[in-house]
């Protein structure tokens, strides 16, 4: 079953926005994957895709959040680091037991999590932020 991109989730800032349907394109590959018995072989492209979102895309944000004055932004960036170290931990669980079917729907909980939590939430107030500074309504 998809994770379907809204118009809820979407922050109205382009490469934001990209970002995060890339990154909903890459867990709904490995759903479809997932139900065709190949989600152990998704999930290492999924950690290989995640090691350079995770620079490139918070990196993104975390300039952003700078240059505004984000007034939150300690706190975005601790779920930043979060995220990240789950993401460690399920690499690691990866190179010491290998890529299991609990792995896979482990991963794939994590993911959407994340998806619906952070970027569905915690993004949207950093954006709507964002888009009031540039438009000089702070």
């Amino acid at each position: 079953m998809a994770i379907e991109w809204s118009t809820k989730i979407a922050t109205g800032i382009d490469w934001q926005d990209r970002q995060h349907k890339e990154l909903f394109h890459r867990i709904n590959s490995l759903l479809d994957a997932m139900t065709i018995g190949l989600g152990k072989e998704e999930v290492e492209r999924l950690f290989s895709f995640l090691d350079e979102y995770i620079v490139i895309h918070f990196d993104a944000e975390e300039q952003a959040m700078h240059k505004c004055n984000f007034p939150d932004t300690l706190s975005h960036l601790e779920e930043h680091t979060h995220f990240i170290d789950d993401v460690a931990a399920l690499k690691e669980e990866a190179r010491n037991n290998g890529v299991t079917t609990g792995l896979v729907i482990k991963v794939q909980s994590r993911i959407v999590e994340w998806l619906m939590n952070h970027i569905g939430t915690v993004d949207q107030v950093l954006a709507k932020f964002i888009k009031e500074a540039q438009e000089g309504a702070l």
